[in-house]
């Protein structure tokens, strides 16, 4: 039995190091939870959770500039799977789309030849998840199916792109950062290019414009950094273009829709962030850095809370919520009360030292959870940070007058059972409430805890440091080392270091500081041992200081290995170590080599000055030691034959021969034999010498006069009877030393500057470095297997060459990698599952397709009998059993916190589903589940509260009665509650009304007032139009107008006709206006559905309906978005369950078949009360049931497939018989009896 296995064959891997600048950009962390990084012209795939590099993709000529995760807004089934799609963009234009776990490409697309400068997947439509868009340099973006490759259409615009960013709660709307301002596209689309040239802004730099302050009366105090830098971006976004001197330069940094609230935008520049109000082009908030701050590389806002994460130039991460606008309400200056949104600094990271080459380069969040940060460094380190909170009385600092931060009393959207096991830190919204905002009651606060948020260095990948590297792989894997080797790699690097790297995982095995300069060369001597030499910069007489190291890695301990020697000699060019690891040989520039005996450490011979200078030297595979060690045993049977023989002798005397034998055996064993080794090496002449060193002789041997047609030998490779000599013209020489032959092959390619046998017996092939690449040659046949040349096939140049096993062979190259390849030299990417892992990786896009939706299933379906489990192996399930192997290791790399949590009881089956969303990464479930618990909740807390409630009115009694403390996070925007959402619109214009600067910012305020029914406020606007303003006369009859509105009989009819007929014209906005001031907003909602304004429709229904009118008109707008030409059923299904629709939504999800959503959707619903199984609903819960019941059985789990057949009437008694007709006919009472039980739960 072997102690432990050894991986023999190893996986071809690149071992990655410091960044280039234009991977700067290129880093993207996937809702899949892996993190894609840029480095030079390789990506590598990082866990964050467990801080490895699980795949290189390598497959692009130049830098890789951009990268891609697509995302996963689908229903994943097995036609559409859980897979990990990556897209990638270099410096040459050219995109790839990967599969990251084969390591292949789908498709290659190249357009231009310049860098492209953004991608995205789009994800706004259920028809095709294939659709990428790219802006090509310098002014074109480009759509295209990043499945085939194929064009879809392409655009160009009149300044150049530098990036753009799609609205999340619009598709249609994109905004284009150039070079000169935005431009906002308003109808974009994947079927055809936009149509218009888009509204350009132009953006004023902030310290460019003029600042409008009004003059501070002299008692107030005089304005902080901040509010300075307040009072100048009041106004910034123009139409018309800014003054030549106005425009220093656009220098804004980024530009980012909000994804935590409707029409907003953020621009970032190095000293402010400003947030814009998209409906006023109007600065809201403004985060500024004040003088002595460190600047802001990089920011990205959250969508579950209205939050930021920063990046600063000194490496430090900030994070920034948004302050609650009711507690500034108690403020004694009402005129301060709502000025702007404030982002309160919450938490922040630890700095990084930044030098000339150390900086950082981006951050990137977790999508899915919003509390992990990741940051790249410059020099191929990647910090990945999480946001801890924790709850306490204390406050950190009572004098900052931050109001407290509080946690949710909910868990994974449902309020926590008193005993329920929970996860604080699950994801940014369990860890801090909502934020509030004006005319919202506080939560009481007896029932909140304070939390405070810090964050936590959880994981640190280090790349290697920068070029020139030397490599040497330690000895082969032979039959009597299997049972312990290692695969180690030693690497020295320029400042002195030397890294060891076990090759199996691709892990740093151990660091040792050995030298004090860069490290010129390394020789193993043992399996745990080497030695390595280094030469100081030379002094005026072009003497240096020579470190030769002799260093032991278990211990780490090492020694100067020369003694005292090595300070003002001549450098050291090479050391060589013969093959049985006894002698050393030390070679100099311009001075006689020495020979050393490695295991006493003694010098043997310093050469004479006379003795001949060496170019190249190696020592012979051949010695004696098999025929000393026959001498010995000859010599030991024949002293114990004596022994016998001598049988007169007293027993006295025998037993102290036996124990002279038993000493001398011993001694043998410690003090080896020194067996004889040779040599050879050329001199500058070209001839060959050959010297033999047994014990402390030194013998010179047969002399072979140069080969005329070889220039200046530059080094020698010998195995077996094989001898290679190669040259600096690039020149090779084998000797066949039993035929007595040589043969000269001439490659052309320059300087010969290694050559290295494969391990491995009778392996007779050779690798040849070269100053422009590689050669592997077969000796045995003389002909080259395989070659790479920089410009040809690569894009980097060869720094080091070694083999690591009989057929793989490892190269350090100037790109700061080292890349371990078949001998074919081909750089490919490897198979993610063929990979030794040294912490199991929780990702379950790893698994096949099949085996990921079964661990979802094997999740979602606790309890499996009755009992909560997380072995897979305990259920019903028939599958392979390495297929059930990969899926445990799954189930086992999951954190023992989720394991409990996933094994609580207390678990509501809508919170279990949410929480298997969150784990898989699967956007679409993540957001119906999201929407569906919190109405199923609501609607089935007024379902007890108002008992025999109608179904007619069941929709009324929605807003009334859903609990205040809970809704919906304003994220999910018209899905809101309407009372909530109202409140929300009122605030927001409030705040525009404090912020508006212009004459077209006042009307656009009272035009909102107006919508929302606030007629007084929005009479005193319409009166602030000046006396010579040319619509002055228009807008001061309208304030009659407002005023004066009675609702007698003619006045209405009358505005309703001017209305229709102003619609009928093309004044839509206008008489919207009107029938909402005579109260018809239906009809208005209605007007806007014809003319395609759904949204504006929506929005309006929300804010002044009431709310059976409004769910009139949503439902319309749900029909609508199911209909064929627009395609978002997901979304009409979202719709609806806001609506509490839900026989409606489970009939959609059967007929879209999603067969598990369906069913376990209307389990929900039966066990929250608000479907009940009568004759109308019976057809649809059987048939959404034995659906499942059959998914279930295609996927192997026919437990599971019985319960839920078990629950679906007829149909389901069918599908019973087929499962259990190959055993013996009848289910076994056991389950028989679960079933009853279950569907007794269903009656319930």
């Amino acid at each position: 039995m072997i102690p432990y296995t050894v991986n023999i064959k190893l996986a071809a891997r690149t071992l990655t190091g410091a960044l280039n600048l234009q991977n700067k950009t290129a880093v993207d962390w996937g809702w899949q939870g892996l993190i894609a990084q840029g480095c030079h012209s390789s990506i590598l795939i990082i866990d964050p959770k467990t801080a490895q590099t699980i795949q290189v993709l390598e497959r692009h000529k130049t830098n890789v500039v951009k990268v891609k995760w697509s995302r996963e807004n689908y229903y994943h089934n097995l036609s559409s799977p859980y897979c990990l799609r990556l897209a990638s963009g270099d410096a040459s234009g050219k995109i790839i789309v990967w599969d990251v776990v084969s390591g292949t490409a789908h498709c290659e697309i190249q357009e231009h030849s310049k860098p492209i400068q953004d991608l995205e997947w789009l994800w706004n439509q259920d028809a095709s998840r294939d659709l990428l868009l790219a802006v090509h340099p310098p002014n074109y973006i480009v759509l295209w199916n990043g499945d085939t490759g194929t064009k879809l259409w392409k655009k160009s615009y009149a300044e150049n792109i530098l990036s753009f960013s799609f609205d999340p709660f619009d598709p249609s709307n994109m905004a284009l950062l150039t070079s000169e301002g935005i431009v906002f596209i308003t109808d974009f689309s994947h079927s055809k290019p936009p149509g218009s040239t888009g509204k350009k802004v132009y953006i004023a730099s902030p310290h460019a414009s003029p600042a409008h302050n009004k003059p501070a009366p002299a008692a107030t105090p005089v304005p902080t950094g901040a509010k300075k830098a307040l009072n100048k971006v009041k106004v910034l976004i123009t139409n018309e273009k800014p003054t030549a001197e106005a425009v220093t330069l656009n220098d804004c940094l980024q530009l980012s829709y909000l994804p935590s609230k409707r029409n907003h935008m953020l621009l970032l520049y190095p000293r402010e962030i400003l947030i814009l109000d998209l409906e006023l082009s109007q600065t809201v908030g403004v985060v500024a850095i004040e003088r002595s701050g460190v600047p802001f590389v990089q920011v990205i806002p959250c969508a579950q809370r209205d939050a930021l994460y920063c990046l600063h130039e000194n490496g430090c991460i900030t994070f920034r919520v948004c302050r609650s606008t009711t507690a500034l309400e108690e403020a004694s200056d009402p005129e301060q009360s709502v000025q702007e949104l404030v982002y309160d600094l919450r938490s922040q990271c630890d700095a990084i030292r930044v030098t000339k080459t150390v900086r950082p380069y981006r951050m990137v969040i977790c999508p899915v959870n919003e509390n992990n940060a990741a940051l790249m460094v410059s020099d191929g380190r990647v910090m990945l940070w999480e946001l801890k909170s924790h709850s306490g009385r204390v406050t950190a600092n009572p004098s900052s007058g931050l109001s407290p931060l509080y946690s949710p009393v909910s868990f994974c959207g449902a309020p926590l059972g008193p005993n329920q096991k929970r996860i604080q830190d699950l994801c940014l919204n369990s860890m801090i409430g909502q934020t509030l905002i004006a005319g919202e009651a506080p939560p009481p606060s007896s029932i909140q805890q304070e939390v405070q948020l810090k964050f936590l260095l959880t994981g640190l990948l280090s790349g290697l440091p920068l070029p020139p590297f030397a490599i040497r792989m330690c000895p082969p894997l032979t039959t009597k080392n299997i049972n312990y080797y290692q695969p180690l790699l030693a690497v020295g690097t320029s400042n002195g270091s030397i890294l060891v790297y076990n090759l199996t995982s691709g892990l740093l095995h151990k660091e040792l500081s050995v030298h004090s300069c860069e490290v010129r060369g390394i020789e193993w001597v043992s399996l745990t041992s080497f030695l390595s030499f280094a030469t100081s910069a030379p002094n005026n007489m072009g003497l240096v200081r020579n470190e030769l190291q002799h260093v032991d890695l278990p211990t780490g301990r090492c020694f100067a290995f020369r003694g005292e020697r090595g300070n003002d000699e001549p450098p050291i060019e090479m050391i060589k170590v013969s093959h049985l690891k006894q002698y050393l040989v030390v070679v100099f520039r311009d001075k006689p080599l020495e020979l050393w005996d490695i295991r006493t450490g003694t010098l043997l011979r310093e050469m004479a000055k006379n003795f001949p200078t060496v170019t190249a030297l190696e020592w012979s595979p051949s010695h004696n030691l098999k025929s000393l060690k026959k001498k010995q045993i000859a010599a030991r049977e024949a002293i114990a034959r004596q022994t016998v023989s001598d049988a007169e002798q007293s027993s006295v005397e025998s037993s102290v021969i036996s124990l002279l034998q038993d000493a001398e055996s011993k001694s043998e064993i410690s003090q080896a034999i020194s067996a004889r080794e040779h040599f050879v090496f050329t001199d500058t002449d070209g001839q060959v010498y050959h010297i033999t060193v047994e014990g402390n002789t030194v013998k010179d041997g047969a002399r072979i006069p140069p080969d005329g047609s070889m220039g200046s030998i530059a080094c020698i490779a010998w195995k077996g009877d094989t001898l290679v000599l190669g040259d600096v013209d690039g020149n090779l020489n084998f000797w066949d030393l039993k035929a007595r032959l040589s043969r000269g092959i001439p490659t052309h390619r320059g300087w010969v500057k290694k050559i290295r046998f494969a391990p491995g017996k009778g392996n007779q092939k050779l690798l040849v470095m070269y100053t422009d690449g590689a050669e592997v040659w077969d000796t045995k046949e003389v002909q080259m297997v395989s070659s790479m040349r920089i410009g040809r096939n690569v894009n980097y140049r060869i720094l080091d060459i070694d083999w690591c096993t009989s057929d793989k062979v490892v190269l350090a190259s100037d790109d700061g990698c080292i890349r371990v390849l078949e001998m074919a030299m081909k750089s490919a990417s490897y198979r993610m599952d063929e990979q030794d892992l040294t912490d199991p990786v929780w990702c379950p896009y790893l698994l096949l397709p099949r085996a990921a939706l079964t661990l979802k299933a094997f999740l979602l379906l606790q309890p499996w009998s009755g009992t909560f489990t997380m072995d897979i192996t305990q259920v019903d399930y028939n599958e392979k059993d390495e297929i059930k192997g990969l899926i445990q290791e799954q189930l086992n790399s999951l954190s023992n916190d989720m394991k409990s949590v996933l094994q609580d009881p207390e678990l509501s089956l809508l919170q279990r589903c949410l929480l298997v969303s969150r784990l898989f990464g699967d956007e679409s479930d993540l957001h119906f589940w999201t929407v569906a618990s919190h109405y199923l909740q609501s609607f089935a807390q007024a379902r007890q509260l108002s008992v025999s409630i109608s179904d007619g009115t069941q929709a009324q009694s929605e807003g009334s009665q859903a609990p205040p403390q809970n809704h919906l996070d304003i994220c999910h925007d018209v899905l809101c509650e309407s009372s909530y959402f109202q409140k929300f619109q009122l605030d927001r214009v409030h705040l525009q009304e404090v912020k508006r600067s212009s004459y077209e910012h006042t009307k656009k305020c009272a035009d909102q007032l107006l919508l929302l029914g606030q007629t007084d406020r929005a009479v005193q606007l319409l009166l602030e139009t000046s006396a010579d303003n040319p619509s002055y006369y228009c807008d001061s009859l309208k304030a009659c107008l407002v005023t004066t509105i009675t609702s007698s009989g003619p006045s209405q009819s009358t505005i309703k006709l001017v209305a229709t007929n102003m619609i009928a014209n093309g004044k839509l906005a206008e008489g919207v206006q009107l029938l909402c001031l005579i109260d018809k907003a239906a009809d208005a909602c209605r007007y806007l559905q014809t003319y395609g304004e759904w949204n504006r429709a929506a929005w309006l229904a929300k804010v002044r309906l009431s709310p059976a009118e409004s769910s009139d008109v949503l439902k319309r707008w749900a029909e609508h978005l199911c209909s064929s030409q627009v395609n978002q059923k997901s979304k009409a299904i979202l719709v609806l369950l806001s609506l509490g629709c839900f026989s409606k939504v489970g009939e959609m999800l059967h007929s879209m078949r999603h067969f598990d959503r369906a069913a376990l959707f209307i389990e929900a619903c039966l066990k929250s009360g608000v479907m009940e199984a009568n004759d109308s609903s019976n057809k649809l819960i059987e048939a959404a049931f034995v659906d499942y019941a059959r998914l279930l059985r295609s996927l192997g789990l026919r437990e599971g497939a019985a319960l839920w057949a078990s629950r679906a009437g007829g149909a389901g008694q069918q599908l019973m018989e087929e499962l259990f007709q190959g055993e013996g006919g009848t289910a076994s009472p056991a389950v028989a009896e679960e079933d009853a039980e279950a569907s007794q739960e269903g009656t319930d």
